[in-house]
This record gives C-alpha cells, sequence and structure tokens, in this order.
C-alpha cells in the first residue's frame, strides 16, 4: 500500500511558528504532527506501507531528512514530490501520480484522528468522515441504506448530512483515481478556481465504485494557534498512559499536573506544570506556573505564568503574559 500526505500548505492560519517551520512538523504531544498521522493510519490500514510520498514546497534537507525518519519509523520508504504552485486537493495528489497505484491511502496533514474501525481493504473505497455539529464549514457525505456514500456535498447551506469529510481516503485502485484527476487538470475542470479532490470522487462514484465511510471518534485539527493548543491538549489526554517525561528530564522541586510531555534535557524548577502541557528538549523553566500550552525546544522560561500558550523554539521569556503566542528566536 502507498500512502499520499499533501504537506506544501504554508499554514497562513498558525503564523508566526510556520515561518520557520511546516506547520506538519509542529510537535503535538512530543511528535510532529505529520508523524502523528503516519503512525496513527499504520495502525488502521491493515497492510503493511510501503512507500509514503511527500508533497512539500521548498523544503530544506533537515526537514527532508525528519521525513524519512519518520517513514523509516514504520518501515516505509520516503519520497519527495513538489508542488510550485497550491491549485487544489485533487493537484496536489496529482504531483504524486506515480504512487496512485494499487491500494493507496491520502491524508492531508493537518488532520490527527483516533478511531477504532476496521478498514476493509476490499472496498472500492473508503472516506474517513467525522459527526459534527456545524456541517455547513465542512464537505459532507449522503449514504444510503447500504452504508454506500451516495453525494458529496462541499460546505452545505442546508442541513443534508452531519457526517464531515476529515481530509483521510483509501483507494482499492489507485489508478482510477488517477484517471480522474488527470481528467479534470487535462481538461482544466475547476471548482472554486481550484482543481477538486471531490469533483474527482464524484465522477468516480458515478463510474459505479462503491465509497463507504470511516467514521472516526476524534478529529484534531491544527489550523490556527488556539486550535493546535487544544490538540496538542486533547492528544496528550489519548496518549497519557505512556511515558512522556524523558528519562533524562531535571524535575526540582516542582509540582507536574498530568498529562504532561517534557522532552530530552529539560529542566523544571520551582514550578508547576499541567495538566496538559508539552515541553519540547533542552528547555528550562524556573519560578513559573503553565497550564494548556505547547512549548517546543530550546526555550527558556522564567517567572511566567501563563495557559493557553504556544512557544516556538530558542525563546525567552521573563514576565507574566496570561496567554501567549511567540514564534521561534523571540525574546520577551
Amino acid at each position: 500500500m502507498n500512502l499520499i500526505i499533501p504537506m506544501a500548505g504554508m499554514g497562513k492560519r498558525l503564523r508566526p511558528h510556520t515561518l520557520t517551520t511546516p506547520k506538519p512538523l509542529i510537535p503535538v504531544a512530543g511528535k510532529p504532527i505529520v508523524q502523528r498521522l503516519v503512525e496513527d493510519i499504520a495502525k488502521v490500514v491493515p497492510e503493511k506501507i510501503e512507500r509514503i510520498g511527500f508533497v512539500i514546497g521548498d523544503f530544506s534537507q533537515e526537514i527532508k531528512n525528519q521525513l524519512v525518519a519518520i517513514a523509516d519509523g514504520i518501515g516505509a520508504q520516503a519520497v519527495f514530490y513538489v508542488q510550485e504552485t497550491a491549485e487544489g486537493t485533487a493537484h496536489a495528489i496529482a504531483c504524486a501520480n506515480d504512487l496512485l497505484e494499487g491500494k493507496v491511502t491520502v491524508a492531508f496533514s493537518d488532520t490527527l484522528f483516533r478511531a477504532d474501525f476496521d478498514l476493509n481493504p476490499e472496498d472500492d473505497g473508503i472516506i474517513w468522515t467525522k459527526t459534527v455539529d456545524d456541517p455547513s464549514a465542512f464537505g459532507v457525505v449522503k449514504t444510503g441504506a447500504d452504508g454506500v456514500i451516495t453525494d458529496f456535498i462541499e460546505k452545505p447551506t442546508v442541513f443534508v448530512s452531519d457526517q464531515a469529510i476529515i481530509g483521510i481516503y483509501y483507494f482499492k485502485k489507485g489508478e482510477e483515481l488517477k484517471r480522474e484527476i488527470n481528467y479534470l487538470i487535462e481538461n482544466d475542470i475547476r471548482g472554486g478556481g481550484e482543481f477538486q479532490l471531490t469533483m474527482a470522487l464524484e465522477n468516480l462514484k458515478k463510474s459505479g465504485l462503491k465509497f463507504k465511510i470511516g467514521t472516526v471518534n476524534e478529529w484534531l485539527d491544527c489550523g490556527n494557534k488556539d486550535i493546535t493548543v487544544e490538540s496538542n491538549s486533547r492528544y496528550l489526554g489519548f496518549v497519557s498512559g505512556e511515558d512522556l517525561i524523558d528519562e533524562t528530564a531535571e524535575i526540582v522541586n516542582s509540582e507536574i499536573i498530568e498529562p504532561v510531555y517534557i522532552g530530552k534535557n529539560s529542566v523544571i524548577e520551582n514550578s508547576k506544570i499541567g495538566p496538559n502541557v508539552s515541553i519540547g528538549s533542552d528547555c528550562r523553566v524556573t519560578n513559573s506556573s503553565i497550564s494548556e500550552s505547547l512549548i517546543q525546544n530550546n526555550t527558556n522560561l522564567e517567572d511566567v505564568n501563563f495557559a493557553n500558550s504556544m512557544i516556538g523554539n530558542f525563546v525567552k521569556l521573563t514576565g507574566e503574559p496570561k496567554s501567549v503566542s511567540l514564534g521561534d528566536f523571540s525574546e520577551w
């Protein structure tokens, strides 16, 4: 099975954090978003993932090396494709055209999920969905009595379904998806000015393919600072049974309210940390109280008291902001 992960977007809503780090490499509960995504998909799909096609922008070799390591972690080969211009979801997938063969899973990189359904690899296709209260902001699907998808509707203005598409798809025959996507691009058939995956899915349905839904229990977005901090908190709850505090971390005269992640060689002194806090590697936190926050690597915090905050790498912060979002190499 191949896995395609489009991740070339600029992540504008998560700035300043994405000015120096692509959004899929932002850590959630101690691991990059894209690593969490890859590992969770590997648990759901019944067959080994052989190749992972990362559809990227102008990424550095250091970032590519991180993605290679993520693929290696599940025994897969990393393959890179560059998306020069953003022209829609179908266009992003088309960049990895040569991986559209046999069984294929497509997962957009800003999506995290928790699921306990069993994927049947003999189904024509499976669309991951989540029941939502307000479907008007999402693409949704309708199903018939047999559980097969009958309609794909983009951001419905009247209620037709509460099953929102979360951005993860399985195809038994990737060649069929390739055919429909290439048809859209070759004939310049767009929706809203872009080549839309839902248009290819609709054409596949009309050709006789039967798509089913795989309903996830949790769907976590990482679109902006507040949502990413919330997703970090919820994911810490999912993995709270794991050993989240590295053995090299030093905790001195401090209270840790789980769940909390603390990375390698970080020092926590005279502080109260948690609940729902991730602190990366090589950080130092002194005389502080922090909850519901995400802090990356090589950061020094002193005399701070905040919640609902996101702090980048190599940050120095002293004082008492109640909520803050600071990108890499900032000082306060």
